[in-house]
């Protein structure tokens, strides 16, 4: 395999309820500040469950022009906002369709577990209180997980292929395992992924709250609510937001002098094919996608040097990631420092794998190893968990784990790559 094309990154982009900019949502989170507040909006006012990480001062209008921010969802437009940062670092000079890459081979990805949900359930109250007339036809066309994606190609000129993954809370690792298979086997030059999610809606959080899948209780600390391998842990929260990283061949990077960030270097998925919510108890898909992962980047479990966990508070799915890291990593696995940066910005589902690579982007350039908050009383021994405060150390090589619902499974493999 070493005819393979390498994909390095270089351009990232992050609007999320830690901040809006990359460098603003990596402060937050290497100094674990939390972005969980309580839901204070009238239509959150009954609900069991009312907190969540939600995006802050963010405008429309500082990207898209006003007929077209009209037809999108909110969602759509921070996909839009967190595409334009990467890709104005990877070269692009905003408002032109000015290319570093061929635009033939130029794809985009985008990464959601729901899609926007609130332009379906916008559109059905408007059905029930005024007829069908009232339904927008622009249903059709921007109400698909798909859509982010069509956007961002007409507005880049992407003329390589634009599509949705969907794979729940996986969605944003396997979009990045799938663009970095595009590049390395010679599909295309350069893969934008975008990962967004926009669930933090009553009817969302009500059925996972029936479920008993979110922390509860926390109305008056909501800070305190995402506890990852913690014993009080009890759920976890949920948060909205998007994130964009650009994927491209080395040798594209190398031709334009492009600053390469990092590697994408494996790319790991499974199912567990198991349970629609329940992880198996063992991590069974989660390891083999690990090993996978791995196996794909040409390393052994001791080349690991950090691992940003999935880590989400469920009291089940911390258990069974542990044990998959144990089944895929051997003894190595309880010598590796793990973060948990849930914590602090609360799960971003289908977004959450975009959003944990560049972390792990960051971690890997600064040197920082981000904390995990609330772990005060850790429900498990012999494992190196990062607690309270960030740990400096250098370091190579990150694993990013992403599991979700129905037993999807992704993990990835970054590392610094030549710098």
């Amino acid at each position: 395999m070493t005819d393979r094309r390498r994909a390095v990154i270089t351009g990232l982009g992050a609007i999320t309820p830690s901040g809006l900019d990359v460098t603003t949502m990596w402060d937050a989170v290497v100094h674990g500040r939390s972005a969980i507040t309580t839901l204070d909006d009238p239509e959150f006012a009954n609900l069991a469950v009312r907190i969540g990480g939600q995006v802050r001062g963010f405008e429309a209008s500082t990207v898209l022009e006003p007929s077209l921010a009209r037809r999108l969802s909110r969602s759509q437009h921070w996909a839009v906002a967190a595409a334009d940062q990467a890709m104005a670092q990877a070269g692009w000079t905003p408002g032109t369709t000015d290319l570093p890459w061929d635009p033939h081979r130029f794809a985009v990805i985008a990464a959601t577990g729901a899609g926007p949900v609130d332009a379906m359930q916008r559109a059905t109250r408007d059905l029930d209180q005024r007829g069908p007339r009232a339904v927008p036809l622009t249903l059709a066309i921007y109400g698909a997980p798909d859509a982010a994606a069509s956007v961002l190609s007409q507005r880049y000129q992407a003329f390589g292929p634009a599509q949705g993954i969907s794979a729940t809370c996986a969605s944003g690792a396997i979009g990045l395992g799938e663009a970095m298979r595009r590049i390395r086997h010679g599909y295309t030059d350069a893969v934008l992924v975008v990962g967004v999610e926009d669930c933090l809606n009553p009817v969302n959080l009500s059925s996972n709250a029936n479920m008993r899948a979110l922390a509860h209780g926390y109305e008056h600390d909501p800070a305190a609510a995402s506890r990852p391998f913690d014993r009080a842990r009890s759920g976890f929260v949920m948060s909205a937001g998007a994130a964009a990283i650009l994927l491209e061949s080395e040798e594209s990077a190398r031709a334009r002098g492009a600053v390469t960030l990092a590697e994408l270097a494996g790319f790991g998925a499974a199912s567990d094919a198991y349970h629609s919510t329940a992880p198996h108890p063992q991590g069974r898909g989660a390891a083999q996608a690990v090993r996978d992962c791995l196996a794909d980047a040409g390393l052994t479990p001791d080349a690991v040097d950090h691992i940003n966990a999935h880590g989400t508070g469920t009291p089940a799915g911390d258990a069974a990631e542990l044990n998959a890291l144990e089944a895929a990593l051997g003894n190595r696995a309880h010598r590796i420092p793990i973060s948990a940066t849930k914590s602090s910005m609360g799960h971003l589902l289908g977004a959450s794998g975009v959003v944990e690579a560049i972390i792990a982007v960051q971690s890997l350039r600064d040197g920082m190893l981000p904390p995990t908050r609330n772990l005060d009383d850790p429900d498990f021994e012999g494992w190196d968990f990062v607690a309270g405060q960030a740990r400096s150390q250098s370091i190579s090589t990150v694993l990013s784990n992403s599991f979700g619902f129905g037993g999807h499974n992704g993990a990835i493999v970054i590392t610094r790559g030549n710098e």
